[in-house]
């Protein structure tokens, strides 16, 4: 994208259309956290549900999970993450402020773009707040820590969970043998995931709190490659559904010594923000390190017996890690159009320049606005009655204010596709007009006919 205000545009609607409020915002906020409003719940169980149907329900090898988010610590203990789950951290000599060192790196231009660009010495890189000495790097592990029950002591610490695929791990045989699933298959979840960030950015793009949308599909190792490129299809059809321009997405195949360790290929989906391009989703073939790691130190058999060929084995991974915080960074970055000069036609006072949200219709928080032309009665008892019906089926709002042009410009900006219209001759013939987000045609409708109107339009 190449338009720097854009950012605090959304970033303003987003507050002030009741998306995205700071958290604890009367006491002045919390550093990176964020409450989702009114539409922005909506905004984000639309994606999620969307996610989980296209993922999990319309296909014959999912099945889904909701597992604890403080587990045992021997989860994390096995997984690597109490040793390795660390970022580099500077502090400077002057301030005192902590950094972590790569983004420094990368905000000074001076970091390797994995090996496109040559490494350079990272002494150059000064405090960006008051261009103090940095300290050497140190490793700071991002668990978040604490106690369960009465007393804090060692015996009883535990961890907030800083990604939901431990839980997926560490149930694969529960779900296997109970579902009776016969690989291949993948295990789903969608949750809260937490890590104490040296430096958190750009609004909801990197956060101590946020959730993920995860699967788990394992595998026969030797059809690694046929259904990594079945996922990476997949993930390519998600970006398509929630409106992402191809031009703003990029696959970046990340290299061998830039990879995890356990990882034999990695695809992450970048996308060109406004503040840069960063990771969006991440695609990565795991082996069977998760499992092997688990089994090692759980002393449980984790293994998986065809019942075909009756071979036995550790089945491999296939992971789509997919954030929904910033899926819905970016869906609002995509859908978020303005139009120079207006395009109201029903009143002349409004010639400036309009915001429409161009949502898919599917993820849209409101669907349809209904909109009497007067508080009068009986033309707002008519209007109740459409909007009690459509709310059956439909998220709707009721909106009596102001002139109609200006309540149409408040739909198109939060990404209404549709406005129902009832004025004085729906009175008499029981038609409404309805008016389309997008190419602002009006359809005239008969009341008894828009269930079935708005089933074909929005599904």
């Amino acid at each position: 994208m190449d338009n720097p205000e854009k950012m605090e545009k959304v970033v303003n609607l987003a507050k002030q259309r009741g998306f995205i409020f700071p958290s604890s915002d009367i006491y002045g906020g919390l550093s990176a956290a964020y409450d989702y409003g009114p539409l922005g719940v909506e905004l984000k169980n639309n994606i999620k549900k969307a996610w989980w149907k296209m993922f999990v329900n319309t296909r014959m090898d999912m099945v889904g999970l909701d597992a604890a988010i403080i587990m045992h610590p021997k989860v994390w203990e096995s997984s690597g993450h109490l040793d390795n789950f660390s970022d580099p951290l500077v502090e400077c000599k002057k301030c005192h402020k902590r950094f972590r060192h790569d983004h420094l790196l990368e905000g000074s231009s001076l970091s390797p773009k994995h090996d496109k660009a040559k490494p350079v010495d990272s002494d150059k890189i000064v405090c960006p707040d008051c261009s103090g000495e940095l300290t050497g790097v140190k490793q700071f592990n991002m668990m978040f820590k604490t106690f369960m029950g009465p007393v804090e002591e060692s015996a009883n610490v535990v961890y907030l969970r800083p990604e939901t695929a431990g839980g997926i791990f560490v149930n694969f045989k529960n779900v296997q043998e109970s579902q009776r699933l016969r690989l291949p298959f993948g295990i789903a979840q969608i949750g809260k995931a937490f890590r104490n960030e040296i430096t958190t950015e750009n609004f909801i793009f990197r956060t101590r709190e946020f959730e993920q949308m995860e699967i788990e599909y394992f595998i026969n190792p030797k059809d690694w490659e046929k259904y990594f490129d079945e996922w990476l299809k997949l993930m390519r059809e998600w970006a398509e559904f929630l409106g992402l321009d191809k031009k703003d997405l990029v696959e970046e195949e990340i290299p061998e010594k830039d990879r995890a360790f356990y990882s034999k290929r990695t695809i992450d989906f970048e996308y060109k923000f406004p503040f840069g391009q960063k990771e969006l989703w991440g695609l990565a073939y795991r082996t069977d390190y998760d499992l092997s790691q688990h089994q090692k130190h759980s002393k449980q058999d984790l293994t998986y017996r065809d019942p075909i060929t009756n071979e036995k084995y550790l089945p491999h991974v296939i992971e789509p890690s997919l954030g929904v915080d910033r899926s819905f960074l970016a869906v609002m970055l995509a859908a978020y159009t303005e139009i120079e000069g207006g395009r109201s036609t029903t009143t002349k006072a409004i010639k400036d320049k309009e915001v429409v949200l161009k949502l898919p219709y599917a993820l849209a928080p409101i669907k349809i606005a209904v909109l009497p032309l007067s508080k009068k009665e009986p033309l707002a008892n008519l209007s109740r009655d459409i909007l009690m019906k459509l709310k059956q089926n439909f998220v709707c709002v009721y909106d009596e204010t102001q002139a109609i042009g200006k309540r149409y410009r408040r739909q198109d900006e939060i990404g209404t596709p549709y406005c129902v219209t009832i004025d004085f001759d729906s009175l008499e013939d029981k038609q409404v007009t309805i008016r389309d987000r997008d190419t602002m045609e009006q359809d005239r409708i008969a009341i008894d006919e828009l269930d079935k109107y708005f089933e074909n339009k929005l599904g």
